[in-house]
């Protein structure tokens, strides 16, 4: 029959094993959590870097109800993709293949 210091050395051991780990990987999650936060904030002060930008609606010449309801529409001084990011938290896929887009970061 175990005695009560064996059992007692067996929780603490198994304490150990467990709550190590958990308490390291909390503690990284904590840390993750608090970079990605100070990297979204950093990256809503950004600038926006687009010399000669073309509004989307005027290029893809979309109807006057279509623009109504764009949130690119009603935020013209700043490009359609950082409007869309800003709206969700992610580039729009259509955003990667449309024409105002890659222009934007072309050299001038």
């Amino acid at each position: 029959m175990p005695s009560l210091e064996h059992i007692l050395s067996l929780i603490a051991g198994l304490l150990i094993r467990i709550g190590l780990p958990v308490t390291v990987s909390l503690g990284i999650l904590y840390a993750l959590k608090k970079l990605d936060k100070k990297w979204q904030k950093e990256q809503l002060s950004l600038p926006v870097i687009a010399s000669g930008y073309e509004a989307c609606w005027k290029v893809k010449n979309c109807p006057e109800d279509q623009r109504k309801a764009c949130p690119a529409f009603q935020n013209p001084e700043v490009p359609c993709w950082q409007t869309f990011k800003a709206t969700t938290g992610l580039l729009k896929d259509t955003c990667l293949d449309c024409g105002v887009f890659r222009n934007s970061w072309v050299t001038r």
